[in-house]
């Protein structure tokens, strides 16, 4: 058994895109997007899209802002960094706007953010309301783990099986986690596949000891 509690079963239910994943296993569920401080935010943030229509301009900006963690390091530290004040935040937020073509209810709800002490909230922030958003479309969300950014055709590929697994269609919120070594994790809903190759080296490692 590993790390996550998943266990293998005879026969692979997915294969495709260098990936073979075996069954899900049952994991423990949180209490809900609202019982975190970032789903709280998040929570209000999608109340506000959905009143004023704004939902898919909202998942735009929250897009482009979750790439540009990805691709600056500037700005990566600006979220992380507890030596950047709140007022310097909030100008950075304010100049990043328009270069990111910020809607205006997400430009004012990073203001929120920094005069909140809260811009370390951010990627949590994107990753609930994304949930939420989905949840709003009719659909489910995996959370996926990979040691490297998945490319497109494998994430077309891993929505495919997962809707046939689900039953709707699914939306990825994809995480890269180096530590997992290889392979993928994961979770749809209360199920757990965890086919990481760190989680196969710790149960060769626990069947050498036996």
């Amino acid at each position: 058994m590993g790390a996550y509690g998943a266990t293998r079963d005879s026969a692979p239910f997915f294969h495709g895109a260098h990936f073979q994943f075996w069954s899900f296993s049952r994991v423990e569920t949180s209490g809900g997007i609202r019982a975190s401080l970032a789903g709280r935010y998040a929570s209000a943030l999608f109340d506000l899209a959905r009143d004023q229509r704004q939902i898919d301009a909202v998942g735009r900006s929250l897009d482009a802002l979750g790439q540009a963690l990805l691709d600056s390091r500037d700005f990566a530290e600006l979220i992380e960094s507890p030596l950047v004040s709140r007022p310097e935040a909030g100008k950075a937020f304010a100049a990043l706007a328009p270069q990111l073509g910020l809607d205006d209810i997400t430009a004012n709800f990073l203001g929120v953010l920094a005069r909140n002490g809260r811009k370390g909230q951010l990627r949590p922030v994107i990753r609930a309301f994304k949930r939420l958003a989905a949840d709003h479309r009719g659909e489910t969300t995996a959370d996926v783990i990979t040691a490297r950014p998945l490319k497109d055709d494998q994430v077309a590929a891993l929505k495919q099986q997962l809707r046939g697994r689900a039953g709707r269609d699914v939306t990825i919120d994809a995480q890269v986690d180096p530590q997992i070594l290889g392979g993928i994790v994961v979770k749809l809903g209360s199920q757990m596949i965890d086919a990481s190759i760190r989680t196969k080296l710790n149960r060769l490692a626990s069947a050498m000891k036996g």
